[in-house]
């Protein structure tokens, strides 16, 4: 494809491919004899492609100058006007909803938070739930597609720890590449990627579909653990037909959201003839053996010398639910496992919130469609950490990159970490105060500002003693979610490299 041709603005693509993707739950609503929810999908399709269409004929033959921000501005606007148009089919097909209600479930669905506003899904209809499922299915190629094209050309989503420029800023090292024009970044991004994603997704919904599962549940869950979105239908992951098997193997398919070099070369982390010695994956690695070993050795001091003995499948269950458990929140997945409440009752944890939030704010890999801090970031603030006890220790001490990834970490990667870390800590204590000022206990805005911020929706629902019903809060609080939603999903060094006035000058 020629890129000269296509010199539209990159968002009208964007809701044009939406508005196609709007006949897929128009096709399983009619093929389910919803008709009424067919005409709703079917006709907000053909809008989104009328409307496009025609702004797509104004534009046609006029020439502008093509600038760094364009990449970034046109991903900013998919992540706060997108849902309103995504939101139509949603809110005429509900009806007992607010617009309010249905913008808040398409961008969780986009920015694969997850979060839902509907109290009794089993009582959804098929297409509602599907088409929660594409919207985030569609979030996380995205994010696929924009770490190659927006942030490694900006140094920013968490490769301005590797990078040679600074955060925002064009990088010398790549200035070809990143002078390059932004649709071709696109394009390349997306041939790239985009076969990848969709095999991807395609295998594992057959592997699920083979274990027993449910057509449509095999593809939606195929979509929420390729996404990291955790978007379910009328049962979740632990209810699934496919049983413990299903389970194994979207807890191996999850494994990609803990790093990019997983199925990408340009992390700019780690060589990929040696995917062993990529820093997030042995980080990532440790963390799902270290947490699920302390819930299940808890208490087995206790459980051994009971008289009774050992329950060996009921332990079994328990170690397998907390490593599953654990992984999915850890990549701001949010499934649970069928063996997390035997897990919890082995270790005597009854809701270990604590420990779900802290997985959710680690996070998974950089340019991955995880949230959270991300496992790169942690590294090099622990190389950091690591350094400084070194030299209190020796204080002439002169530290290399010796250790494994260190030298794939550039010298102020530490600082940048550290600066993005209290950009989200300070996000944080603002998302939550402000949650707490609109109504919210204090426990309730934490819980919800980290669910926001690191875009794991299933935590409302797992972390509390008593999940939060989100379709009682009020339109204030539900508008703050979504900017800390939008604002968790971006990040905030390119929040703020937005509003840089160099960068639009370039």
């Amino acid at each position: 494809m020629n890129t000269r041709d296509l010199k539209l603005p990159l968002f009208l693509y964007i809701v044009a491919a939406s508005g196609v993707g709007m006949f897929v739950p128009a096709i399983v609503a009619s093929v389910q004899n919803f008709h009424f929810f067919a005409r709703m999908f079917f006709y907000s399709g053909l809008l989104v492609l009328f409307v496009s269409g025609m702004i797509a004929l104004a534009l046609a033959g006029t020439r502008r100058r093509t600038r760094t921000v364009d990449n970034l501005r046109a991903l900013f606007f998919a992540f706060t006007i997108l849902p309103a148009i995504l939101a139509l089919p949603y809110y005429e097909a509900m009806g007992s909803i607010t617009f309010v209600d249905a913008y808040f479930e398409m961008l969780s669905s986009l920015t694969t938070t997850g979060a839902s506003v509907i109290r009794y899904p089993e009582a959804v209809s098929d297409s509602i739930h599907l088409w929660r499922a594409l919207v985030g299915w569609f979030g996380g190629l995205l994010m696929w597609v924009a770490a190659g094209a927006v942030f490694a050309p900006l140094s920013l989503g968490g490769y301005e720890v590797t990078a040679l420029g600074e955060p925002g800023q064009i990088s010398a090292s790549r200035g070809q590449m990143q002078r390059a024009d932004p649709m071709k970044r696109w394009l390349r991004s997306g041939q790239t990627l985009l076969p990848i994603y969709v095999g991807l997704s395609v295998a594992l919904a057959i592997m699920l579909l083979v274990l027993g599962e449910r057509p449509l549940e095999a593809a939606m869950f195929a979509m929420a653990t390729m996404s990291t979105s955790g978007i379910v239908g009328s049962y979740g992951v632990d209810a699934g037909l496919s049983g413990i098997g299903g389970e194994f193997i979207i807890f191996l398919f999850l494994l990609f959201a803990l790093s990019r070099a997983t199925f990408s070369s340009d992390a700019g982390n780690v060589r990929r003839s040696n995917l062993w010695h990529d820093p997030e994956l042995r980080l990532g690695f440790l963390i799902v053996v270290v947490v699920p070993t302390f819930l299940f050795l808890r208490h087995w001091g206790f459980t051994f010398s009971d008289e009774g003995g050992v329950d060996w499948p009921s332990a079994f269950l328990a170690a397998w639910g907390g490593l599953f458990t654990t992984l999915s929140f850890l990549t701001t997945t949010g499934f649970e496992s069928a063996g997390w409440a035997e897990s919890r009752n082995w270790s005597g944890l009854g809701t270990p919130g604590f420990l779900l939030m802290s997985l959710a704010l680690i996070g998974g890999g950089v340019a991955t469609t995880a949230g959270g801090v991300k496992l790169l970031r942690v590294y090099a603030l622990y190389l950091q950490g690591l350094g400084e006890m070194e030299r209190l220790v020796h204080p002439s001490v002169v530290i290399g990159n010796r250790r494994i990834g260190a030298r794939r970490i550039r010298r102020r990667g530490a600082v940048i970490a550290w600066v993005f870390f209290m950009l989200f800590a300070m996000s944080l204590a603002a998302v939550t105060v402000a949650l707490a000022m609109v109504g919210s206990s204090f426990e309730d805005a934490l819980i919800l500002a980290i669910s926001a911020l690191t875009t794991t929706g299933p935590l409302t629902q797992m972390a509390p003693d008593v999940p939060i019903d989100l379709y009682d809060l009020n339109s204030a609080t539900k508008l703050i979610l979504c900017f800390a939603m939008v604002l968790g999903r971006l990040e905030t060094l390119a929040i703020i490299a937005l509003m840089s006035p160099d960068l639009w000058q370039k």
